[in-house]
């Protein structure tokens, strides 16, 4: 006899599996919800095993350790750009005051397209600049050997100005803050705002993006490159992989 929880009701084709929900991962949007779903009856059925290799016979081929997919083409980088920009000049209620800073290396890069897109808009230029963050890691310790990078603060400086932070990728959230560190070092600005291509989750600092161009949920072993033409030579790109975890 088939226990109260796991009674099945058998028709031509069909047979109806009761099963009761103990996952969140289930068919069930809620734990402990009795879900009622076909199943058909030759899907319990087990798989043919190789005798000779003692494995189940599968048609899809392992995944392979070093494989990697896009998620942004060239064009979805480019429209995730214009977008922010649109949203940065919407929340700002046009140009005026605004400082774009990109952190090195890529973030320049983005920041200057930023710029552009919001200069084509305004009719007028957006000051546009960069912030190295090198001095104000909080990992210098562990790797107290590194190259400055090049800070270009525009003119006329960032006093009482609303200064947008450019970066590719947000993750921890730890150079976002070196960042503010170093901003301080150079004025007392009247807003900061943080714009990021990609916003991978997985934060260590309570610090959260004003505008992004693409929310990735990702684990943390997996792997964002992102690729950019002035940058790197190549056709702009972002690909996450898999990878070892940090």
């Amino acid at each position: 006899m088939l226990a109260p929880r796991d009674r099945v009701i058998r028709h031509e084709d069909y047979a109806l599996r009761w099963s009761r929900s103990t996952s969140f991962n289930d068919l069930s949007c809620e734990a402990g919800k009795e879900v009622l779903a076909p199943v058909r009856p030759d899907s319990a059925v087990p798989r043919p095993v190789d005798a000779s290799s003692k494995a189940p016979v599968t048609d899809l081929p392992a995944p392979s350790a070093d494989s990697s997919r896009t998620v942004l083409s060239a064009s979805d980088v480019s429209r995730a750009l214009r977008r922010v920009a649109h949203e940065i000049l919407e929340h700002n209620k046009g140009g005026a005051d605004l400082v774009v800073l990109g952190i090195p290396s890529r973030g320049v890069a983005l920041a200057k397209r930023l710029a552009a897109v919001m200069e084509s808009v305004e009719g007028r230029p957006v000051p546009v600049g960069a912030l190295d963050v090198t001095m104000h890691r909080d990992d210098l310790r562990r790797q107290p050997t590194r190259s400055p990078m090049h800070t270009d603060i525009p003119e006329p400086g960032i006093d009482d100005k609303v200064v947008v932070l450019v970066d590719d990728v947000l993750y921890s959230g730890r150079t976002v803050r070196a960042a503010l560190d170093a901003l301080s070092d150079l004025g007392r600005p009247r807003a900061v705002r943080l714009a990021v291509l990609v916003d991978r989750g997985h934060r260590e600092l309570p610090i959260r993006a004003d505008h992004v161009g693409k929310n990735l949920p990702t684990s943390g072993t997996e792997r964002v490159a992102v690729r950019l033409l002035e940058h790197d030579g190549v056709e702009d790109q972002v690909t996450i992989s898999a990878g070892e975890s940090r």
